[in-house]
């Protein structure tokens, strides 16, 4: 009889264990640790903000196959571009070679793209998330600018 209740009360640990146990986002997407927008600059060497274009929207998002792509997209803010770039959801960096750019007919070349967790402040000062990659355009090719920012934290006193 001792044994059955030692049993029964495992049996019973076990089942509690199982039931307390979070489950995994079940609707995020395979992106969700890249996924964000995230307000940029448009650097070139030591040149910051090389077009005067301030602070400008970009977003990060994953693509309809949800694998390991992920869409870089400036919503036309920047130099007007979306692209697809392979991401290594474990690093959090990703890079494109060649890609297709969605707005208009030029290829587009990123490398060290990365998200830094908690590594930036937003305009107010709030710690957020930073992002940082290098890209070429075909349309002016041998120039590398950087886009470097952090991510919208959508308080309005945020946004640029």
């Amino acid at each position: 009889m001792k044994k059955l209740s030692i049993i029964i009360t495992g049996i019973l640990v076990v089942i509690g264990v199982q039931s307390c146990q979070k489950e995994k986002d079940p609707g995020a997407t395979a992106a969700v640790k890249v996924a964000n927008e995230w307000w940029v600059t448009l650097d070139k060497g030591t040149t910051k903000d090389v077009y005067g274009l301030g602070h400008f929207k970009i977003a990060t998002y994953n693509t309809s196959a949800n694998d390991d792509h992920i869409w870089v997209d400036d919503y036309e803010n920047g130099w007007d571009v979306k692209f697809k770039a392979k991401v290594d959801y474990q690093s959090l960096t990703f890079s494109a070679d060649s890609a297709q750019n969605e707005y208009y007919n030029i290829k587009v070349n990123e490398t060290d793209g990365k998200i830094l967790p908690n590594a930036g402040h937003s305009k107010s000062g709030i710690v957020a998330d930073s992002i940082h990659m290098k890209v070429e355009f075909s349309d002016d090719p041998g120039t590398i600018y950087e886009m470097n920012g952090v991510a919208r934290t959508r308080f309005p006193e945020d946004d640029y």
